[in-house]
């Protein structure tokens, strides 16, 4: 779904640009179904379900629809690697915040506005979060400008995919962040089991889960990090860090706070790993061009990105089910020693194995990251001829 959106912003010819027109055209519609999915009229049970169905549905595709251009206007807003760095940052530390909010006051403001009727409750809390929503995308619609798709004709749809030949940046970035998504899946559907069954300390899960949060810092400090090293250092970086706070969650041997530390480590390496490749693929949308002669910002981020990470997190659903189930894990039951190695291979050593396979594709990446200047240079050329013969 995210690739076919991706098409359809490159196929788009509009005097506010490709992806930023989609902010306006898909806010309201995009507000109004996520309100409908949380509310239930009374239609009876196979009304309700059609209406469920329907209205989930919908709401997906509008939501892809106004997501995936968040990812492709950044490539089309500046030329200039760093100022991406700096803008997918904020994107970024904007979306985790936007995440924490929404996870934290949901509840309370579902029993405060339901006053105890929860299905009240849901609708209005939802509500209010569409309106914040529909603000927050018409001012980034009238803020936002794209700088570099003021001449640029749309985009037919076999020319979307000749954008992904020979762009071997981009696979490597797309490589790397499918790697990425598998490992933190893996991490996070399996903490619960391995704090409830091999450290008997389910209690742990609200404090462990909370402390996700501080990749915030990683995210903050990305575009400081990148004016010292390459993106693909910072990068492998992340990985590193996530591999690690994995192995000290092992060696902590039930201690808290080593644990906790652990945990700490690998969500600062999280904040770096999950924020580069969205800078990235900008990038690789111009060696894109570059090479092939088309610009598809909208496909290759799209696939680069949204695609990763859906693919990422049905691998890393299915990856320890069927690890932990071939040790013979049996849910709710008292689990054997060879159950209890199943759910601690999956939880520590699968996500560190994956985490150091996306370092390999990294470190081909060093070398079309070093030509990127001269390859934006050749594209300014390129286009200032093109516009001076129109």
């Amino acid at each position: 779904m995210h690739r076919y959106g991706g098409i359809l912003i490159d196929h788009t010819k509009s005097k506010y640009g490709q992806s930023r027109p989609y902010f306006l055209w898909l806010c309201v519609p995009f507000g109004v179904f996520m309100v409908l999915t949380f509310t239930t009229p009374n239609f009876g049970t196979t009304g309700k379900i059609i209406y469920a169905a329907v209205t989930y549905i919908l709401a997906g595709i509008l939501y892809t629809g106004i997501s995936t251009p968040i990812t492709s206007i950044l490539s089309n807003m500046t030329n200039r690697s760093e100022e991406r760095v700096v803008l997918n940052s904020f994107r970024m530390v904007g979306g985790n915040v936007g995440f924490f909010i929404a996870t934290t006051f949901t509840l309370p403001l579902v029993s405060l506005l339901g006053g105890g009727n929860d299905q009240k409750g849901f609708s209005l809390t939802v509500l209010l979060f569409a309106i914040v929503a529909v603000i927050m995308f018409i001012i980034a619609f009238l803020d936002l400008h794209e700088v570099s798709t003021t001449k640029r004709q749309s985009i037919p749809l076999r020319k979307s995919f000749v954008a992904m030949k020979r762009n071997w940046p981009w696979f490597l970035i797309a490589l790397a962040n499918l790697c990425y998504w598998i490992g933190l899946n893996i991490r996070s559907s399996t903490v619960v089991y391995y704090l409830q069954y091999n450290l008997n300390s389910k209690n742990l899960v609200p404090l462990i889960n909370g402390l996700t949060s501080i990749q915030l810092i990683s995210m903050v400090l990305i575009p400081f990090i990148v004016k010292k090293f390459s993106k693909n250092s910072v990068m492998i970086l992340g990985f590193i860090l996530a591999a690690l706070g994995q192995l000290v969650i092992l060696l902590a041997n039930g201690q808290l706070t080593l644990i906790i530390t652990g945990w700490i480590i690998g969500a600062l390496g999280s904040g770096f790993a999950c924020s580069m490749p969205f800078a990235m693929l900008s990038d690789a949308v111009d060696y894109g061009e570059w090479k092939n002669g088309v610009r598809a910002s909208g496909f290759l981020t799209a696939v680069g990105s949204a695609f990763c990470l859906k693919a990422g997190s049905g691998i890393g659903g299915l990856l320890p089910a069927w690890v932990m189930g071939a040790f013979g894990y049996e849910a709710g039951k008292i689990q054997t020693d060879s159950a209890l190695f199943g759910i601690q291979f999956s939880f520590i050593w699968l996500p560190i194995i994956i985490f150091l396979i996306g370092i390999i594709p990294m470190l081909f990446y060093k070398k079309f990251e070093r030509n990127e200047p001269k390859i934006r240079l050749e594209l300014n050329a390129r286009n200032e001829a093109n516009a001076m013969s129109m």
